[in-house]
């Protein structure tokens, strides 16, 4: 929250990305594109969790991660 990648507003969707890094998850699914998964606020996500030592979980939506590549 104090990066000011996720507004005060949104302070559950912070939690959901900040339990979702320390405990290692490989994916943090979500339909949340304002807060969450849109390309702006993963790039800040990105930079602050690699300065804290943790990676960030691949966050996008459940149609993203289920996608087929031969289609």
């Amino acid at each position: 929250m104090a990066s000011g990648a996720i507004p005060t507003k949104a302070a559950t969707d912070a939690s959901h990305i900040a339990v979702a890094t320390r405990h290692g998850m490989d994916f943090l699914l979500t339909w949340n594109c304002t807060h969450i998964a849109n390309a702006q606020t993963l790039k800040h996500l990105n930079a602050v969790t690699i300065s804290l030592g943790d990676e960030l979980p691949t966050i996008c939506t459940p149609d993203e991660l289920m996608e087929d590549p031969n289609d």
